[in-house]
């Protein structure tokens, strides 16, 4: 009987994700996403990677806390500080199992200190099911 090929993140990650400087603005962050149909930004300071704003952030983080001004603040204001991160050879169960444990949809992939991809919650159900639920909604067309 042939072992199966253990699956690896490096192979389902979206490649080039966006990674902003920590003192880029919100209005800034939601425009790249916009442009590039993507629901999060990573955020780097100093050279490393520092966290994750996605667009339920802006909106939560951002707009609905805002004081009538939110283009004027930063996305360090509003990510998520608390990130973890995957190499890209590590196996698709490792990932599952950090989402679950610590209930994230996203995971930054990194060699060294640079972001190489990025792996969500879409990305490992069309790998596991394409025909589930969650498979079907992430493999359909965006929303415009």
């Amino acid at each position: 009987m042939a072992k199966k090929k253990t699956e690896r993140v490096g192979d389902l990650m979206t490649t080039d994700p966006i990674v902003l400087d920590a003192r880029a603005s919100v209005a800034e962050a939601a425009r790249c996403m916009r442009d590039e149909n993507v629901g999060d930004v990573l955020v780097r300071k100093d050279g490393k990677l520092c966290g994750i704003v996605t667009d339920r952030d802006l909106v939560v983080r951002c707009l609905a806390e805002s004081d009538g001004a939110p283009g004027e603040h930063t996305i360090e204001e509003i990510c998520s500080a608390k990130i973890f991160t995957l190499p890209p050879d590590a196996d698709v169960d490792q990932a599952i199992e950090l989402m679950r444990d610590n209930a994230v949809r996203r995971i930054p992939i990194v060699e060294g200190d640079e972001a190489v991809g990025i792996v969500s919650l879409g990305d490992l159900a069309l790998a596991r099911d394409r025909r589930s639920c969650l498979g079907d909604i992430s493999a359909a067309p965006p929303n415009r």
